[in-house]
């Protein structure tokens, strides 16, 4: 029997995006679950945990959070603009194309980003700038309470983020590895969402089957590429909308 492909997007009504797929096994979402197979005629807010029956002593679903904008506020978007005195559209016209995500990827170090960060090879206060993401790394609303509930519930968590080694910044502030760990992140790993590549890393590393594993990012196109390597995928947009969908597939329990 084909296996279904899951795209949760984030509205009233959550959208199921269906496809067909090559036959696949799954986890069911618990240590010990019993068969319930998929059906090809309908599709359910269950049919994330449809599963062939297997006993593990590892809690699925392991959890995939982003974490810029979807855990934590990103102050790119918001703050740096004003820094450098800028339009968000005169700093993009202005910044070196490709060297952020260097960065994100680990090919180059701050100093690197510094030197390059503008086209034209105008110095910038690194360490103000710095200064100026710390500031303004928060969680976002309503999320820390979801991750405590989860964690609560003994769920596994990892980070699965785009982002360079200023994470560590975010980590001092914000103790994210309270609640999940720092696993995979672009800086690190040397790729970035969404290449399939770095889906495939990520069950290397955890050595379970895709559709054990839920990905929430707010990207679309992230969601998409995590869905196309076999993953369950949610788009976020707000943490009540998030525990919303998580209740839909039975983890957690949604409270109006």
């Amino acid at each position: 029997m084909a296996a279904h492909r899951l795209v949760w997007r984030f509205s009233s009504f959550p959208v199921v995006k269906v496809e067909q797929r090559r036959p696949l096994t799954a986890s069911l979402y618990s240590t010990v679950v019993k068969e319930m197979p998929l059906s090809h005629k309908s599709i359910t807010t269950t049919a994330a945990a449809a599963a062939v029956s297997v006993e593990t002593t590892r809690k699925l679903p392991i959890l995939l959070f982003d974490i810029m904008d979807t855990v934590v506020r990103d102050p790119f978007y918001h703050e740096i603009p004003a820094f450098f005195g800028m339009s968000m559209k005169e700093l993009l016209e202005c910044k070196h194309p490709t060297v952020w995500i260097e960065f994100e990827k680990g090919l180059i170090n701050e100093v690197e980003l510094a030197q390059k960060f503008f086209k034209d090879g105008r110095p910038i206060d690194l360490e103000g700038l710095k200064n100026c993401m710390r500031r303004e790394y928060a969680y976002i609303e309503g999320v820390e309470e979801l991750l405590i509930d989860l964690r609560n519930n003994g769920y596994e968590m990892h980070a699965s983020t785009n982002y360079p080694i200023w994470y560590e910044i975010i980590e001092e502030k914000l103790k994210l590895s309270t609640y999940l760990s720092w696993t995979f992140c672009s800086c690190t790993m040397g790729k970035r969402k969404p290449d399939p590549d770095f889906f495939m890393d990520i069950l290397k590393h955890l050595k379970v089957d895709p559709a054990g594993c839920i990905f929430i990012d707010d990207r679309m196109k992230n969601v998409e590429a995590a869905v196309d390597a076999g993953f369950i995928g949610i788009h976020f947009n707000t943490a009540d909308s998030l525990r919303k969908d998580l209740s839909n597939l039975g983890i957690l329990t949604h409270t109006a």
